[in-house]
């Protein structure tokens, strides 16, 4: 009933579809693509939906013999990154112009649903002269929809930098080149790790959404084909992991999180430089390395206190301009600095065992009218170790992973 459901759905948005390729004042504008993606990794990987979104390589794991039960390679084909984007038109109101989008693709809601149609963005925009509202379902904060990297993989260069999208309420004033955004935010698809599994009902339970403020500065000159964009970013989270503890008293105890954010970009006619860097607490639910763990347990009544994981990350990509050929490289490098306290229960935290990870990826991007076909290499290496008191994790081991990664997509 649900695979039929999301077909008529599907049915009935490629029949409006038909009708905007001249889009009215007032409607719907349907756009997107259709991607197939080939990849073929050399060791079995930390990744989601069969391994489509690669994280990181997993761990040796040594059999009876002493031989790495992980050192086999994978190979998948997927299309469910195929996409469909309609933006919405509408009259004014409030004295401000007004604009929706609706945004779906094929990678469903878990490992179980592949191939299922879900949300990405759904969100209504007003814009005044020099301000702007957005309500729904957007990009985090923190993801920087003007100033990501360009790779092919669908990852966008997670671990490496925040990854994200929010049901959230965003307001920017903007004056002159410098725009301040004040975003408060809540958990849906992506959400943090607590005592049953990664849910939204931490973030919800403490009462209060995240708080994100950003200051950006951007220019353009369009004769000359240049552009430089710079900002600063700050996010407060708290999460309350337990109403009760397992004596039955209710409990109060929150574990919460800061993390900043510096980014630039720089656009001249032949090339174009991005760079990020990124320091903060608890990164779990940006599909990061971190979380948190339990710092104190009262022996009398199991009250639990908390402590952070901060994580440190850095990242760069420069891609070519040109229109049919496009030559990009990808790095990136984030780094497990372990907890401000002693650890001594249970760890919510992805990258427990990891100290650092590295990455480099080099692409080629060749486009002729609609059609794309994009060979990208990406070489992660997660540095596997022995986890300490205080999170810090030593005698690490580098493990490495080799993708080979063809995208092949078709726009309209």
């Amino acid at each position: 009933m649900k695979k039929r459901l999301q077909f008529s759905i599907l049915c009935l948005i490629l029949a409006v579809g038909a009708f905007s390729q001249n889009p009215p004042k007032f409607g719907i504008e349907f756009s997107g693509f259709v991607k197939t993606d080939v990849l073929w990794d050399s060791r079995q990987t930390t990744a989601i939906r069969e391994g489509h979104f690669l994280l990181f390589p997993l761990n040796e794991v040594p059999d009876a013999h002493g031989e790495d039960i992980n050192a086999v390679p994978n190979f998948n084909m997927l299309s469910i990154q195929t996409r469909l984007h309609g933006k919405i038109f509408g009259p004014d109101a409030l004295g401000a112009k007004t604009s929706g989008v609706i945004e779906g693709e094929f990678f469903g809601h878990s490992d179980g649903d592949v191939n299922g149609f879900r949300l990405r963005h759904a969100f209504i925009k007003l814009n005044w002269d020099n301000a702007q509202l957005i309500v729904g379902q957007n990009w985090h904060p923190l993801f920087i929809t003007t100033s990501f990297p360009e790779v092919v993989s669908f990852n966008t260069g997670a671990p490496f930098l925040p990854f994200s999208r929010n049901p959230q309420i965003a307001f920017t004033q903007n004056v002159g080149d410098i725009g301040v955004t004040l975003t408060a935010i809540s958990q849906r698809d992506f959400v943090s790790n607590g005592p049953e599994g990664g849910s939204s009902r931490y973030l919800r339970n403490a009462g209060l959404p995240a708080l994100n403020l950003k200051l950006e500065f951007q220019t353009e000159n369009k004769e000359q084909g240049t552009a430089f964009q710079a900002g600063i970013s700050g996010n407060y989270q708290v999460l309350k992991p337990r109403l009760a503890t397992n004596n039955n008293l209710k409990t109060n105890n929150t574990t919460s999180g800061l993390i900043g954010l510096a980014y630039f970009k720089v656009k001249v006619p032949e090339l174009t430089i991005k760079a990020m860097g990124i320091y903060g607490q608890d990164m779990f639910n940006l599909t990061m390395l971190g979380g948190y763990a339990v710092k104190e347990i009262d022996p009398m009544t199991d009250q639990e206190k908390y402590t952070p994981y901060t994580t440190f990350s850095v990242w760069t990509d420069l891609q070519t301009n040109g229109t049919k050929w496009q030559f990009g490289l990808f790095g990136g490098y984030s780094k497990n600095l372990g907890t401000t306290d002693d650890i001594v229960g249970a760890k919510y935290v992805r990258g427990a065992d990891i100290a650092y990870l590295y990455r480099i990826s080099p692409r080629v991007i060749y486009n002729t009218g609609k059609f794309r076909f994009a060979p990208e290499i990406e070489y992660t290496v997660a540095a596997y170790g022995n986890p300490e008191s205080d999170g810090t994790v030593t005698n690490e081991k580098e493990i490495g992973n080799l993708r080979l990664l063809l995208g092949i997509y078709y726009f309209f």
